[in-house]
């Protein structure tokens, strides 16, 4: 990761300090959002109304969406289509996402 990514990183890490939630906006535009979402010991979402990606900043662990499961490390880019079922399953204690929220509501149609 290059010095400015991480300093990003840093900055949006220390807000969620003290936040009640495990996730925090980092940058919005238009049709785009971008948050960092840092569960702790079980992630509970629910399904959302756009298609999102998720790319792994820290940690391990497994990826459920839409009933099929997979292993994933730092680096790896997950997708959630709009309206799947998904969560993270067995992560390390330091998982850290950038989570990026596209499109229109409903998904990608295309």
């Amino acid at each position: 990761m290059n010095k400015g990514k991480w300093l990003a990183h840093q900055a949006v890490q220390k807000a969620l300090q003290g936040h009640d939630k495990p996730f925090i906006g980092a940058w919005e535009r238009g049709e785009l959002e971008i948050e960092l979402y840092q569960p702790r010991g079980k992630d509970s979402q629910t399904p959302h109304t756009r298609d999102e990606v998720y790319v792994v900043v820290t940690g391990s662990g497994d990826f459920i969406c839409a009933g099929e499961t997979k292993s994933f490390v730092v680096g790896d880019v997950l997708f959630a289509p709009a309206g799947a079922d998904h969560r993270f399953l067995d992560f390390s204690d330091d998982l850290s996402l950038w989570v990026i929220f596209y499109g229109p509501k409903g998904g990608d149609k295309s």
